[in-house]
């Protein structure tokens, strides 16, 4: 291997290393004095719950590891948003699982933490699989109300989707295992199964503190809403246990005796490693997003057998498409090349740019995996669509529609990694969160914006500038210096996959190791959700 591979290899696994340790600290929650305390009370903290759930040396595919990073901080901040979420596999069977973190603010929700749960009964409901929800909430964070409790996609929406769900035939189990109050106490009553733990699970409208002050009644939590008032005396909630793990093997049990999911029916052969190493991915992919790399060889590292069958190869040479297996599940491939390449003409392409014929090739490499059921892995690395008066004149708006629209309207299911850039548009026709993919994760090199970020500095100083000189003031090559880094540090902090991490714009990071395991979990919970729609593209320009 050359140097730049070298060099490139310790860059990203710095890189690497400094996601695992903030997945470590995240991990940790309200931190281990909050830990501790949760024990003491005999409780198991949420990913300990989740752990004990799952069978035993299976995968968890968390998603919105880094929920709330950096926000929140004026309070302490939200690690996690104080909920895990995921899929993991119960008896065999793969399941939605939401565990609230006691440890965090006592399982408050903050306006991330509404946003997350919603998310997670997204992907139970778009994969038609079973979820299970592990309370332990004391409910809404009353300094952020405003933010959480009235509007479509706030607090209330969970509810309306339970609803939902339950008339979907979707399987919800809940186990109150902590606090579970208010407008909190109906998810797990419109549940299909609701448990509780005795002694530590308390369910109410409204808390002792609460009844004394609206109707003067003195009453104990437990005697109000306790595992024995509820199983023994109202029959809101089904069976008590003595503790977390009965109450989990309770659940292990109902899994034990689910009927068998309906098929979507997509292709898997036997899976196989790719034949090219795939830890060479740290050399290849350069960190420096200025520098070109062939997109041919990270697919190559990615995919069973290392074999590409690529789609009109030698036309739209700026971004890839073509089959291939991952896992075993026959995919359709759809990849920006970062490498400047050259035409049949003779001109040449920069690449990470989508041209006129690159995204005529990608919509009807898309229409063609519809026609086929082949589910499409979108993969990142776009600085946009080529601008200027030649593309103008050749119709890249128009081009740049029907890669968007067949996108859009694709029924088969659709996951996208964000390797680098996903910029502007270039985001929209890959595929980026507004369009409904199944699963999207980044790489630690992902950035995600209108633009790069010295192009939007430049932009933002012509404006400030501007706009002084517009009150009559005058600024220096002094000022305009300080004033450009000031505001290329603040756009760059919003480039980075952690911002985008933390408000759920990607489901989470991934080192690239990991992205097989992740694109074949996301299939096989796509797979047990059969296609119902047919594909129509609607109106497209010709």
């Amino acid at each position: 291997m050359n140097i730049e591979f070298n060099k490139n290899e310790d860059q990203y696994k710095q890189l690497t290393f400094k996601l695992q340790n903030k997945l470590k600290q995240v991990k940790l929650g309200g931190g281990e004095k909050k830990i501790e305390s949760h024990h003491k009370k005999g409780k198991l903290t949420a990913r300990e719950r989740i752990d004990y759930l799952r069978d035993e040396g299976s995968e968890f595919l968390e998603i919105g590891a880094f929920a709330g990073e950096g926000m929140y901080e004026e309070v302490g901040g939200c690690p996690s948003g104080g909920v895990i979420t995921g899929i993991g596999y119960v008896q065999g069977r793969q399941t939605v699982i939401v565990a609230n973190d006691a440890t965090v603010k006592a399982g408050a929700w903050f306006p991330i933490t509404a946003k997350k749960n919603l998310r997670a009964q997204e992907v139970s409901i778009e994969n038609r699989l079973p979820i299970v929800y592990l309370v332990d909430s004391a409910g809404v964070f009353l300094p952020m109300q405003n933010e959480i409790f009235p509007d479509k996609e706030h607090f209330g929406r969970q509810f309306r989707n339970n609803a939902r769900m339950s008339a979907m035939g979707i399987v919800q189990i809940a186990a109150i295992m902590g606090s579970c109050v208010a407008g909190g106490a109906y998810l797990p009553i419109m549940s299909d199964e609701a448990m509780i733990v005795d002694k530590t699970g308390s369910i109410f409208l409204a808390g002792s503190y609460l009844v004394k002050a609206a109707i003067g009644e003195s009453v104990d939590n437990e005697t109000l809403g306790g595992a024995t008032t509820h199983c023994e005396i109202s029959g809101v909630t089904d069976n008590k246990y003595d503790s977390d793990e009965e109450c989990l093997d309770a659940i292990k049990n109902i899994f034990d005796k689910l009927g068998a999911p309906e098929q979507a029916g997509f292709d898997r052969s036997e899976p196989a490693s790719p034949a090219k190493n795939a830890e060479e991915l740290y050399g290849l992919y350069p960190v420096d997003r200025a520098k070109p790399f062939d997109m041919r060889e990270i697919i190559e590292r990615l995919v069973d057998d290392s074999s590409f069958d690529e789609y009109k190869k030698d036309y739209g040479m700026t971004l890839l498409c073509g089959y291939a297996r991952i896992d075993g599940w026959a995919v359709g491939i759809v990849a920006n090349q970062r490498k400047m390449v050259k035409t049949k003409k003779g001109e040449m392409q920069m690449g990470g740019v989508i041209y006129s014929d690159s995204a005529d090739k990608a919509a009807r490499f898309i229409m063609n995996c519809n026609q086929r059921k082949v589910p499409l892995v979108f993969l990142h690395d776009v600085s946009g669509f080529m601008v200027g008066s030649r593309s103008e004149h050749g119709g890249i708006i128009k081009d740049g529609a029907k890669m968007v629209n067949a996108m859009a309207n694709s029924v088969v299911p659709k996951f996208s990694i964000v390797l680098g850039n996903s910029y502007g548009a270039g985001n929209y026709a890959m595929c980026g969160k507004a369009y409904d993919p199944r699963l999207i994760f980044a790489w630690p090199t992902a950035q995600i914006a209108v633009m790069s970020g010295a192009s939007a500095a430049k932009t933002l100083l012509q404006i400030k500038v501007s706009a002084l000189k517009a009150k009559g003031e005058e600024i220096t090559p002094e000022a305009e210096e300080e004033l450009l880094k000031e505001i290329t540090n603040k756009y760059n902090s919003e480039l980075s996959p952690y911002y985008a991490a933390a408000r759920l714009w990607v489901d989470g990071i991934i080192d690239p190791l990991e992205t097989r395991k992740t694109i074949s979990m996301g299939i096989e919970a796509a797979n047990q959700s059969p296609i119902t729609e047919k594909f129509n593209v609607g109106v497209i320009q010709t």
